[in-house]
């Protein structure tokens, strides 16, 4: 998501991190491997896979026009109403919006999409929203990881409410994490194997000192995991620094969607290759070897919204009851391969094809603004 925010205005856009003992936490971490949560009140918990039953899909109308611009604001929200009203056709959503964007938002979305005043400071709920856990018995859980605008590059104060908010609107346990990451720095299969990118979580700016060790002791802690296959990413190209869901994602368990950027002009082109590498010879927690199938970036999108930040990846979908949402770039050729893909591995349901091209120019994608809450 790099365009989000404008380097020359980082500095103001700054916040300290207002979480109390957070960088404490995060200090136990690394001298211990737990958490700031005793392992008791935290174990039997797993995060589902995607695909699995939802009881809604979460997002947020949060787009404003100090982050966005002038110009790019008004195709963002449109793409935001089209995702939402997209998704309504197959599960309820849940809308956060701003009081002052709430006529708007009326005036875009369908009847069927649920809007839910809330003071937002941008639409990315994939990173600020809970992440939603279950156990055995059928309990429901939301962790809160953090959230500090991606390391601090951007405004986030109201941004790191939405998590605990969330977990109270579904009157769940709230689990506070003592790690700092984003949602869309994880992707699980939901039987106990993940794939997480060092260059996000294992970043400074969130989690200084901790070890790889420490980090999956308490992601596995936390979500249910027997193994993390952990992918390099690339830091301080776009302002995630490399989140998993532009990379790789879960199928099904044991098969993985890998983006691939064939352009060796593109900072992308290495890693994603290296990426495919370290899939193709990983294996999930069961010890099976990894189906991989590639999705590979398009060779040209359409000019309007075209910029150095546009994030043109198929990987950033979306999958929810029935269907599955994904971008199309005017690329007929790569727009084709890759529902064809998307087709074979979601059997089972509708693959949709969308324009958001306001949200790729800010270095985002459908999945970014998307979160799933399981039944």
């Amino acid at each position: 998501r790099t365009g989000q925010c404008n380097p020359q205005d980082m500095n103001s856009k700054r916040r300290f991190v207002q979480s109390v003992g957070l960088f404490a936490g995060g200090a136990c971490l690394a001298a211990t491997g737990v958490g700031a949560v005793g392992a008791s009140s935290r174990s039997g918990w797993t995060m589902p896979d995607e695909a699995d039953a939802h009881m809604r899909t979460w997002m947020a109308f949060g787009a404003h026009q100090d982050v966005w611009g002038k110009k790019l604001l008004p195709e963002v929200q449109r793409n935001l109403a089209l995702i939402a009203n997209s998704i309504a056709k197959f599960e309820p959503v849940s809308m956060l919006v701003r009081d002052d964007d709430f006529g708007l938002a009326q005036s875009l979305v369908s009847p069927a999409v649920s809007l839910v005043r809330f003071a937002l400071d941008d639409l990315w709920i994939r990173d600020t929203g809970a992440v939603f856990v279950v156990d055995s018995t059928g309990r429901k859980a939301a962790v809160d990881f953090n959230f500090n605008g991606w390391g601090e590059k951007q405004d986030f104060a109201r941004d790191a409410n939405v998590a605990g908010w969330m977990a109270q609107q579904a009157g769940v346990q709230r689990i506070q994490s003592a790690l700092v990451l984003e949602g869309g720095g994880i992707e699980v299969d939901g039987q106990g194997t993940a794939i997480v990118t060092e260059s996000c979580v294992l970043n400074d700016n969130r989690n200084p000192g901790v070890s790889k060790r420490a980090c999956e002791a308490e992601l596995k802690q936390l979500l249910g995991l027997n193994k993390i296959i952990w992918l390099p990413g690339i830091k301080g190209k776009d302002i995630t620094d490399g989140h998993t869901d532009f990379y790789a994602r879960f199928a099904r368990p044991g098969v993985v969607l890998a983006g691939y950027d064939p352009d060796p002009q593109s900072f992308d082109h290495a890693v994603t290759k290296r990426h495919l590498e370290i899939l193709r010879s990983a294996t999930d927690a069961k010890g099976n070897k990894l189906d991989v199938l590639v999705l590979e970036a398009p060779s040209r999108v359409r000019p309007a919204f075209d910029s150095k930040d546009f994030a043109a990846g198929y990987v950033n979908f979306y999958v929810c009851k029935g269907a599955v949402i994904a971008p199309e770039f005017g690329d007929a050729k790569a727009d084709a391969a890759a529902r064809q893909t998307l087709q074979q591995v979601f059997a089972g349901r509708q693959v949709i094809q969308i324009n958001v091209d306001g949200i790729a120019a800010g270095g985002g994608g459908i999945h970014c603004t998307t979160q799933q809450e399981p039944v």
